[in-house]
């Protein structure tokens, strides 16, 4: 079994911080909507009780749309959205972390995943 790591995230500016617990990071999705294809994020998703948000709570700003299940949340300051909540559709909280943002990751590095998320 793969050991868990701790990721460090942050905005552009920095004023949004947090750490996530994964198993090592190899790949990320990449969606097709129409906001991650303008957006440009490269996606990993995490328990909500894996991620921990350690600055920025009153800066971020929340953007929905569609069915407004998925909270695409950027730093006020910077703009950078690092990462969004959601959850499953059994209900387990989810975090999807812009693996753009993280300390840890070369997104170059990464095998990258498409999904349809344009067909939702």
């Amino acid at each position: 079994m793969d050991e868990t790591q701790t990721y460090h995230g942050s905005c552009h500016c920095g004023a949004v911080c947090y750490t996530a617990k994964s198993p090592t990071i190899t790949a990320a999705m990449s969606c097709n909507c129409s906001f991650c294809r303008r957006y440009g994020g490269l996606l990993t998703f995490v328990p909500a009780h894996d991620f921990t948000l350690h600055s920025g709570s009153e800066i971020l700003q929340d953007y929905q749309f569609g069915k407004k299940v998925i909270h695409h949340l950027f730093c006020a300051a910077c703009g950078i959205g690092s990462f969004g909540r959601g959850s499953l559709p059994d209900g387990t909280e989810m975090v999807a972390l812009n693996v753009r943002c993280l300390d840890e990751i070369d997104a170059d590095t990464l095998a990258i995943k498409p999904f349809d998320g344009k067909s939702l």
